[in-house]
């Protein structure tokens, strides 16, 4: 620090003083929101491609499945096997299908978490403001008579 800042900084009043501190506090904590977004905004993100395979696998298994399920399995019993293992055969593919869509789902769900770069830094603060103490003032004579009322 030069001298000029040095004595820059000795010549600003309490209420700069004060003024300045307020301000760093005010960007400290639109800091800390603006982490939170950003660590929210991820884990939507992932809730979001969650929610789409599962969606997508309700939405399999309830439209698809009857008019496909059909035409496999006439397609398989016209290759020549019976008209029931034709049948089981087109569920079970469709099981193995709606299994491999939950797993991914739940791979997506198992990603989300607390935002813990938040959680850290708020912490941080709270401590750093919890040992700040204010310093007492005299009361002067003129604030004391009008505070007799």
């Amino acid at each position: 620090m030069s001298a000029v800042e040095q004595a820059e900084g000795a010549s600003r009043s309490l209420g700069q003083l004060f003024a300045s501190a307020t301000a760093e506090m005010s960007a400290l904590v639109h800091d800390e929101i603006a982490l939170a977004k950003a660590e929210l905004r991820e884990d939507v993100k992932r809730v979001g491609l969650g929610s789409g395979a599962i969606v997508g696998a309700v939405t399999l298994a309830f439209f698809a499945l009857p008019m496909f399920s059909m035409a496999a399995a006439y397609g398989i019993h016209a290759l020549g096997l019976g008209l029931a293992w034709s049948f089981l055969i087109v569920g079970g593919a469709y099981v193995l299908i709606a299994l491999v869509l939950g797993v991914f789902a739940r791979a997506k769900f198992k990603k989300v978490k607390k935002p813990e770069r938040s959680i850290a830094s708020a912490k941080q603060t709270a401590a750093v403001l919890q040992s700040v103490k204010p310093h007492p003032r005299p009361l002067e004579s003129s604030t004391t008579d009008d505070l007799k009322v």
